[in-house]
């Protein structure tokens, strides 16, 4: 049973996600609310190994929920549930696309798709910003409004963002650099 649900589940994700993994954050927010498989801040940690690591970070996550609630079978099957749709999608597409690609109708349905994509991608991307970045817990507690913010990311991430521009910082530098400091500054206490 658990296996239907975790294909049903990441089809749904797979089917509406539109955009790519990013995209899915949403949805994946969503997912971690509605069957406790994982918290935010995994969901968050799962984001940043994923734009670590080679592939797609939709499969990555998709792979990682899977296992984490069922083993390396709930993993496969959470990854294909990932994936169906788009093929199935993907398929038909390229069937009819060849037929119809000069069709007003079906270039205004990819034109209309495009301000969708960039919602949901900007909805993952305050997600992350409040997961990283802000700390609702500690500001309740406290009612201090320097404790609503976690200022050792917020600095490496100004920190990181002036030498990007600055040097031309390369993405993988920026990762590496990232890793480090959160090991040696020990971020997650």
């Amino acid at each position: 049973m658990i296996y239907l649900k975790l294909f049903y589940e990441f089809a749904k994700i797979g089917l509406f996600a539109v955009g790519g993994g990013l995209a899915a954050v949403p949805f994946l927010a969503d997912l971690s609310e509605k069957t406790n498989w994982y918290t935010l801040a995994e969901l968050a940690d799962m984001i940043a190994v994923s734009e670590s690591t080679p592939g797609p970070i939709g499969i990555n996550m998709a792979t990682f929920t899977g296992y984490k609630v069922a083993g390396l079978l709930g993993a496969a099957v959470s990854t294909l549930g990932l994936i169906t749709p788009s093929v199935i999608i993907m398929v038909l597409i390229a069937k009819l696309l060849t037929n119809i690609q000069d069709n007003k109708t079906v270039n205004s349905v990819f034109y209309g798709l495009r301000p969708a994509s960039v919602a949901l991608i900007s909805v993952a991307g305050i997600s992350l910003a409040q997961l990283s970045l802000i700390s609702i817990e500690a500001f309740e507690v406290s009612g201090s409004i320097a404790d609503l913010f976690l200022w050792k990311p917020i600095i490496l991430g100004i920190c990181l963002f002036i030498l990007s521009k600055k040097i031309k910082l390369p993405l993988i530098g920026s990762i590496i650099i990232s890793a480090v400091i959160g090991i040696v500054f020990r971020f997650a206490e």
